[in-house]
C-alpha cells in the first residue's frame, strides 16, 4: 500500500491513497477490488456486482467472486444463476441434470419432467357420411378430448385425441333441399288456408245468430198482444131479481 494515505476520500471511501484507490468504506458500504489493467483499485459499492457476493464483518464489508461457473451467487456455496452452459439446481450449477429432471434452456435451470395430461372424451357424434346423416347404412362416429398440459421435452408425449369408429343406422332418404322447402311453403299456405276457412265459418255463424236473434225480436214486436180471458165463474154467478 501506498503510504500516501488520505482521509479526505471521494466515493464512500473512508480512508484511500492516489495509488490504490478505496483503503476502506464508510459504514454499510462494500469493498471491492476492480482489476484496471495491471492494477487493482479498490472502490466501495452500495452492493456488490454480478460475479460477487457480499460479507460483512465487524470492521469491514467486502464483497467476494462467486464460483467459476457461477454469474451470480448469495454466497459462495449458492449460485443463483449460472454461467453459460450450466443449469442451476439447488445452488449449483450443474452440466447436466440429476435423474427424473431435464434441462431448461430458456432459464437454464433444472426443471421437473412435465407429462401429457388430457380431458375426458365427449359423447360420441351423431352417425353421418359425407357431412349427412341420411341416404347411407353405414358411416362414422366420432368423439374428441382437449390437451389439458401440454408435456415438457422429456415428457410423455400426448395420445390422440380424436376417435372414429364404424356405425350402422337404418337407411333412410335425404329431403332434398329444394322438395323440402317447397313442401313446407305448401304445408304453411294449406295451414293459413285453413285457419282463414275456419274464420270465416265463425263469422257467417255469428251472422247467422245475429239475423235469427234480431228476427225474433221484430215476430215479437208486431204480434198483437193476447185478450185477457173472462172470468167463467163469475158470467155464471146467479142474478138478483128481488127487485
Amino acid at each position: 500500500v501506498h503510504p500516501n494515505v488520505s482521509q479526505g476520500c471521494q466515493g464512500g471511501c473512508a480512508t484511500c491513497s492516489d495509488y490504490n484507490g478505496c483503503l476502506s468504506c464508510k459504514p454499510r458500504l462494500f469493498f471491492v477490488l476492480e482489476r484496471i489493467g495491471m492494477k487493482q483499485i479498490g472502490v466501495c459499492l452500495s452492493s456488490c456486482p454480478s460475479g460477487y457476493y457480499g460479507t460483512r464483518y465487524p470492521d469491514i464489508n467486502k464483497c467476494a467472486k462467486c464460483k467459476a461457473d457461477c454469474d451470480t451467487c448469495f454466497t459462495r456455496n449458492f449460485c443463483t444463476k449460472c454461467k453459460s452452459g450450466f443449469y442451476l439446481y439447488s445452488g449449483k450449477c450443474l452440466e447436466k441434470c440429476p435423474d427424473g429432471l431435464e434441462a431448461n434452456n430458456h432459464t437454464m435451470e433444472c426443471t421437473s419432467i412435465v407429462h401429457c395430461e388430457t380431458s375426458e372424451w365427449s359423447p360420441w357424434s351423431p352417425c353421418m357420411k359425407k357431412g349427412k346423416t341420411c341416404g347411407f347404412k353405414r358411416g362414422n362416429e366420432v368423439r374428441v378430448r382437449e390437451i389439458v398440459q401440454h408435456p415438457s421435452a422429456r415428457g410423455n408425449p400426448c395420445p390422440a385425441t380424436t376417435e372414429s369408429r364404424k356405425c350402422i343406422v337404418q337407411r333412410k332418404r335425404c329431403q332434398k333441399e329444394g322438395k323440402g322447402k317447397r313442401n313446407r311453403e305448401e304445408k304453411r299456405k294449406k295451414n293459413n288456408k285453413d285457419e282463414s276457412k275456419e274464420t270465416r265459418q265463425e263469422s257467417k255463424g255469428r251472422a247467422a245468430r245475429r239475423q235469427n236473434r234480431e228476427q225474433r225480436e221484430n215476430n215479437n214486436k208486431t204480434q198483437p198482444k193476447k185478450r185477457k180471458a173472462p172470468n167463467k165463474e163469475q158470467d155464471l154467478a146467479p142474478v138478483d131479481t128481488a127487485h
